[in-house]
């Protein structure tokens, strides 16, 4: 058994028992349990986990029930395109997305693999949200691994290092596919960026040129599409108090908040968009290449990907018109679709409670985080 990774790394099989009676046996997961499935007695939720012999029995058996009652009641459906890659099932891949919740982006989409009949993901999760010691013992239980954050340069030098082995093991030795954001916590303003450095430490841990390293892992470029943000108003928010305040910092209350607000709110349609594995452009563009410019026109390559994949619904034309103060996409939704995106907007904005509120501001934050997809998939297309 290697045990290299025991510090980051999922729960094995082997350990989910004890796991299972610690959550258990945890006041605060049963307070959580109570309010997020207030129809299961905690015996019959005891009883279905103690059940469990595996991870994936664990995710099936449990979380998948939690997320249909999620789907039912918070979406009008749930979709996954992945005809961009072989049906090889056998591969592993790194699944690097934009991201929209802290919590269901990844969540959704093993539970889509499931329906696929494919294994689920493993998951790369910010120790910064893992703030109740439950919660860092069911993501585990869910297959992920922790990124460790807030520490000094030296030992995030040291821990992406680790990380990194512990990504090229999990590709290469368990042929376990990853999803991973492309970038350190979400893009507020939805204008989707992969940042260098996260491909810097994929490609630390791997073996031979960087770019050798990255092919090793199997980058697959993959776009999150939510119809509906549940948390837009939070972050038009957290804009108006960063900008009224350059120190501003989240506390841990309001991250609790978007992670509520995330999972419960209303999304609409949600799409997974799978875009080629960027290998083969990785292998023709060969070894040679700078260092510097390579990681570059990697993060390019990928945005490029995401973009072109977004699904765009008629929100995302009728705030670009908004902005631009034009009807250039008029024929791209109804009278309908714009006044009952409006009527959303005023209601979301309502919601915003700030002591000296610029609605005008908050209101264009808003609608750029619905245009922006739109924005990006239009230079990525014009580049084509």
């Amino acid at each position: 058994m290697n045990t290299e990774f025991d510090d980051i790394r999922p729960y094995l099989d082997s350990e989910l028992p004890q796991a299972v009676e610690e959550l258990l046996a945890d006041e605060a997961f049963r307070k959580a349990i109570a309010t997020v499935m207030p129809e299961m007695s905690f015996d019959v939720l005891a009883g279905i986990m103690r059940a469990c012999r595996t991870k994936y029995e664990f995710q099936t058996r449990l979380c998948y029930g939690f997320l249909q009652k999620i789907i039912d009641r918070c979406t009008t459906g749930l979709t996954l395109d992945y005809a961009a890659l072989p049906h090889d099932r056998e591969k592993a891949y790194t699944y690097l997305s934009n991201h929209r919740d802290i919590v269901l982006d990844s969540a959704f989409l093993s539970m889509l693999f499931v329906k696929q009949g494919m294994d689920t993901v493993e998951i790369a999760i910010g120790d910064n949200l893992l703030i109740y010691p439950w919660i860092k013992t069911l993501v585990r239980v869910n297959k992920s691994f922790i990124v460790k954050r807030g520490l000094s340069i030296r030992q995030q030098l040291e821990s992406s290092m680790h990380m990194s082995r512990y990504m090229h093991y999990a590709i290469g030795g368990k042929k376990q596919s990853i999803w991973m954001a492309q970038r350190e916590g979400r893009a507020k303003d939805s204008d989707d960026r992969t940042q260098e450095s996260v491909l810097k430490m994929l490609a630390m841990g791997g073996e031979g040129t960087p770019a050798q390293s990255l092919r090793q892992m199997h980058i697959v470029p993959l776009a999150i599409s939510y119809e509906y943000d549940p948390c837009d108003f939070l972050k038009a928010k957290e804009f108006q108090q960063k900008r009224d305040n350059p120190s501003f910092k989240k506390s841990m209350a309001d991250d609790l908040e978007s992670m509520r607000t995330g999972i419960m709110g209303y999304k609409g349609h949600v799409h997974f968009q799978v875009a080629p594995c960027i290998d083969a452009q990785l292998e023709e563009w060969g070894d040679g290449m700078p260092r510097q410019a390579m990681f570059a026109r990697v993060a390019a390559l990928i945005d490029k990907g995401i973009h072109s994949s977004y699904r765009i619904y008629p929100n995302n034309y009728v705030a670009y018109d908004l902005l631009d103060g034009s009807h250039g996409f008029e024929g791209k939704y109804s009278a309908d679709d714009k006044a009952r995106f409006c009527d959303y907007l005023d209601r979301q904005l309502e919601r915003i409670d700030l002591p000296v509120k610029d609605t005008p501001f908050l209101r264009g934050k808003m609608l750029h985080m619905y245009a922006n997809p739109l924005v990006n998939q239009l230079a990525a297309q014009g580049e084509d």
